[in-house]
């Protein structure tokens, strides 16, 4: 196979579900050489969490599963357990990078904190994800995604103005803010590793998952710190534009107008109509203390046509405006076929599926799909045995429950 960019790098995974998998997952789509730890017997959660095909749930065949650790090889272990702690040393040892996100205090309470594994590996990068960093009166607390949602203050916004501010407050949808907080670790970790690469030292990387998701919210975290404003789920009045989320023929598009040759573009895109001149359209202030109205009007044009028709009129005109596509739409793009973003994986307890590929594209490393989601313990004998356990070790640690 032709040498990935992080062709060479060892991961040593152990986490559960979205956060920490994923931050593994894009070494690993990248070339990183990836052993994800799993517990004996249950496996990571996700194997738990559809979708699955035919909505019969399966633990070889969740797609969160499948997704999250393609390109990864697996073993069971329990490393709090006798010979499970060595073995885990050995696995630190032997690599580069220590990914974990468990609960606060365990793995120091267990003796595998940074400051124990730092003397078996002084070189070792050691990421360690909690829900609100290892400091502040927080540190000790557990969370699942809803509880960081909202102390991040995420849950509280919404990507455009919400259109029924008599709802509660939700979560972000899916699990979107476990991947965010991937996102954000994956930076931190390669930062880490090229300074290990000129320098030859490791370090220990704490990462907030509170925190890191107020540094995807950008700006809205930090106006009230600085202009004492609440930006709220309604939006701010004075700024409330036409557009947003608009019907149309055959589904609904999405148009942004907060600036003046946004808006001119969009009155040319609807047919620069008479209600358009009027003076309640005259400014922004104007148009923003009528947008319910413009709306209302943009929509009696919208309804006539359709996403496609809409869209690629909008992008002549240069109107942001575009549609708001389902999975359905996604998995049939012209533009992702183009691509081939959609591949063929081969799984043996799924069978063939069409599997995203990457988002990036390395001319001189490209993204390949090395190898499916492992089976629960599939890589067992490959890496332990590569320790000097045989197969008669192995056998008995599989019957103490050790893997």
């Amino acid at each position: 196979m032709t040498p990935q960019a992080l062709t060479g790098m060892k991961v040593l995974e152990y986490d559960n579900m979205v956060s920490g998998p994923y931050c593994a997952k894009l070494l690993a789509d990248m070339g990183a050489e990836v052993w994800k730890i799993e517990p004996p017997g249950t496996g990571d959660d996700s194997r738990r969490r559809g979708p699955f095909p035919g909505d019969v749930p399966h633990p070889e065949k969740s797609g969160l599963f499948l997704y999250l650790n393609s390109n990864k090889k697996g073993i069971t272990l329990d490393p709090y357990r006798g010979e499970g702690k060595r073995i885990f040393e050995k696995l630190v040892a032997a690599a580069d990078i220590l990914i974990e996100d468990r609960p606060p205090g365990e793995m120091e309470a267990a003796g595998l904190g940074y400051e124990d594994l730092k003397k078996i590996h002084p070189g070792l990068i050691h990421l360690s994800i909690t829900p609100y960093g290892e400091s502040g009166p927080f540190k000790d607390y557990k969370a699942y995604q809803l509880n960081t949602v909202h102390a991040s203050g995420q849950g509280y916004l919404l990507p455009i103005v919400a259109l029924d501010m008599e709802r509660p407050p939700v979560k972000v949808g899916g699990h979107s803010s476990g991947f965010d907080v991937g996102l954000v670790a994956v930076v931190a970790v390669t930062a880490a590793y090229y300074h290990k690469l000129l320098t030859g030292e490791g370090q220990h990387i704490e990462l907030s998952k509170q925190e890191a998701l107020m540094s995807m919210q950008r700006v809205e975290s930090v106006t009230y710190a600085n202009d004492g404003v609440v930006i709220t789920r309604g939006g701010d009045k004075a700024r409330k534009m036409p557009g947003g989320i608009l019907p149309c023929k055959d589904g609904y598009v999405v148009a942004v107008t907060p600036e003046e040759h946004q808006w001119r573009a969009l009155v040319r895109l609807i047919g620069d109509p008479d209600w358009a001149k009027e003076p309640w359209c005259a400014d922004i202030r104007a148009r923003s203390e009528n947008a319910d109205l413009i709306n209302q009007k943009i929509m009696e044009w919208t309804m006539q046509h359709t996403r496609e028709e809409i869209f690629h009129r909008g992008q002549a005109l240069s109107c942001p405006i575009t549609p708001v596509n389902t999975a359905e739409d996604i998995a049939r793009s012209e533009q992702f076929k183009a691509r081939n973003f959609f591949v063929e994986m081969d799984h043996p307890a799924v069978g063939k599926i069409s599997f995203p590929t990457a988002s990036f594209r390395f001319s001189k490393t490209p993204w390949q799909l090395r190898r499916p989601a492992p089976l629960l313990g599939q890589d067992n004998e490959e890496l332990l045995g590569a320790l000097g356990y045989d197969e008669k070790a192995l056998r008995e640690l599989k019957i103490q429950g050790i893997i």
